[in-house]
């Protein structure tokens, strides 16, 4: 298992942890979750995720628009999600 750094605020938690060959960034609010997934090269497209380990439902080049899609699934706007300092360089 890798690190984990975490972040809260508006009511939701963000956890980025590397593991797997795999940088997980995973946002929980009210019950919902959303994983942004990437290689842990960095250079692969982002993958947008039901969990950690859910289905897979789309990819990005961008975190923004990852990001964009995380907030949707979560019913939140996408300013609203806290994103850990280590995540911060995720994306193409």
């Amino acid at each position: 298992m890798g690190d984990t750094t975490a972040a809260e605020a508006n009511g939701i938690t963000a956890r980025y942890e590397e593991t797997n060959g795999e940088r997980l960034l995973s946002f929980f609010a009210d019950g919902g979750t959303a994983t942004v997934a990437q290689n842990v090269d960095g250079y692969a497209m982002l993958k947008v995720r039901t969990g950690p380990d859910g289905d897979e439902l789309e990819r990005y080049y961008g975190f923004d628009m990852a990001l964009d899609h995380a907030a949707e699934l979560l019913g939140v706007a996408v300013g609203d999600l806290p994103v850990p300092e280590a995540a911060a360089d995720m994306g193409m």
